[in-house]
């Protein structure tokens, strides 16, 4: 993956920019050792890695403040970083850039039942703003895969989803206002503690924008009240094409769940190593889950089991209790894991219309015998996010181009069936060659005027989003 060449003048600041760091930070929040930089040479995307010219761990906003001041005031690039669990490369450095990370801005700022808001930190883990809450009776909806690591930034800041969005949308559907800081040091609020915000939705522009804009130190989220129940149901097929259709005809008539995952045989296989969550022998399953009274978690189970019997299913099971519940999630919560205990694996992203599912799923089948490379499937099924997990050896000369050849074809595949290359894990370094596949000259630079404004001097986390020659020019400008 292609990366700018690092600035010269900027790597000959190191010292000067670290000694200025160091007065408006704690002595252990300015990380300039290379051994110690390490830490932060790659994300999730661990296939690509370059350390940081330096990396720094402000603790409140102000903070982050005086960082972006003095880098701007510098001409130094800065990369926000959350928990590094993007598997995109949105938060790979480049050799002259600072890392900013937020994992000491973790607060509980405010909890307020009445109107079922809480505001935090953004350093926050995702499964933790729950667990500031669930004692009393409510939950954060968003729940990606990672959500025991992953930040409430790079929630954020890549509109992260999750197995349940389904129903409850992903995070720009909770997400209310933010604190964030632009890349000058000014400190704007944005948003609020209530419905709907005044003037222009500039919530919008900014939940998706992979650090682009600024850096977001706190948020106001939306909380929930817990259903009254939930209960999953597992169904296994002899076909990930049938799986796929019964997906379509579960949305089609209008049943809502809450979830409806879907893992294919490969990953059904390493998780049951894995886990031992018990999962049939069988080539696809769906996890699909509803929620509300018992009354109404039965009527909706016996919807789907009528939908589903028009597949043949192999095996249909429904949880008894929250121990035969959490076994049937055990596998799909573990199915990343799981897969890299197999091999190197680059995890996509691409989202398509539901009813297209059956036709994706059998062309990524004849792309793998094309390309060489076993792949496995596991995503959302109910929203069309998929993320079909390519695995090669990165031993292997020639592996990794050719597992990132095949990526791309399935995402061009993804937009060519009216769908889009990326659902939550945004763009990152991972697609930005490919946004041309997706957007023409004029969407782009529309896109890329916008940066403009939040920040003239390209400094915010360099070499994302935009294809480099595009984002390189308008840095030159």
């Amino acid at each position: 993956m292609q990366m700018p060449d690092p600035s010269a003048r900027v790597i000959a600041l190191k010292e000067r920019l670290a000694e200025r760091l160091r007065q408006v930070l704690a002595a252990d929040a300015v990380i300039s050792d290379v051994s110690e930089t390490r830490a932060y040479e790659c994300d999730g995307l661990s296939a690509y890695r370059c350390p940081p010219l330096l990396a720094v761990l402000p603790a409140s906003t102000q903070e982050v403040s005086d960082v972006l001041r003095i880098c701007h005031e510098m001409g130094v690039p800065v990369v926000p970083r959350g928990s590094g669990t993007s598997l995109a490369g949105g938060a790979m450095p480049t050799a002259d850039s600072v890392i900013l990370g937020v994992s000491r801005l973790n607060a509980v700022m405010e909890t307020n039942y009445a109107d079922r808001i809480i505001r935090v930190q953004t350093g926050r883990t995702n499964l933790s703003v729950t667990g500031a809450v669930e004692g009393a009776g409510f939950f954060y909806a968003p729940d990606p895969s990672s959500q025991l690591a992953c930040a409430i930034a790079g929630n954020i800041a890549m509109n992260s989803g999750g197995a349940h969005c389904l129903k409850y949308g992903v995070t720009t559907n909770n997400l209310l206002g933010v604190t964030m800081v632009m890349m000058d040091g000014t400190v704007v609020e944005i948003g609020g503690a209530h419905l709907d915000a005044p003037g222009l939705d500039l919530l919008g522009l900014i939940c998706g924008s992979e650090g682009q804009l600024g850096v977001v130190t706190e948020a106001t989220l939306r909380i929930l009240r817990k259903p009254e129940g939930a209960r999953p149901v597992l169904i296994g097929f002899n076909g990930n094409a049938i799986a796929g259709a019964c997906v379509s005809d579960i949305i089609k008539a209008g049943v809502l769940p809450v979830a409806i995952e879907f893992m294919d045989r490969p990953c059904i296989e390493a998780c049951e190593a894995f886990a031992h969550a018990g999962y049939p022998d069988c080539e696809a399953v769906l996890i699909i889950e509803v929620e509300g009274s018992d009354t109404e978690i039965d009527h909706q189970l016996a919807l789907i089991g009528e939908i589903a019997a028009r597949h043949d299913p192999v095996e249909v099971r429904e949880a008894q209790d929250a121990d035969q519940a959490a076994r049937i999630w055990l596998g799909r919560k573990s199915a990343f894991g799981a897969m890299g205990q197999i091999n190197d694996y680059m995890c996509l992203d691409g989202t398509i219309p539901v009813t297209e599912l059956p036709n994706v799923l059998d062309r990524i089948r004849q792309m793998s015998a094309e390309y060489g490379l076993d792949v496995a499937n596991v995503f959302h099924a109910g929203d069309g996010n998929m993320h079909p997990l390519i695995l090669y050896n990165a031993n292997t000369p020639g592996d990794l181009e050719r597992c990132e050849a095949f990526g791309a074809a399935i995402l061009k595949l993804c937009v060519e069936v009216g769908g889009c290359l990326t659902g939550e894990h945004g763009v990152g370094i991972e697609k930005r060659d490919l946004m041309h596949v997706q957007f023409n000259a004029a969407d782009l630079e529309a896109q890329m005027a916008v940066k403009d404004v939040f920040d003239p001097g390209w400094l915010l986390n360099p070499a994302k989003v935009f294809p480099l020659d595009a984002s390189e020019a308008h840095r030159a400008a």
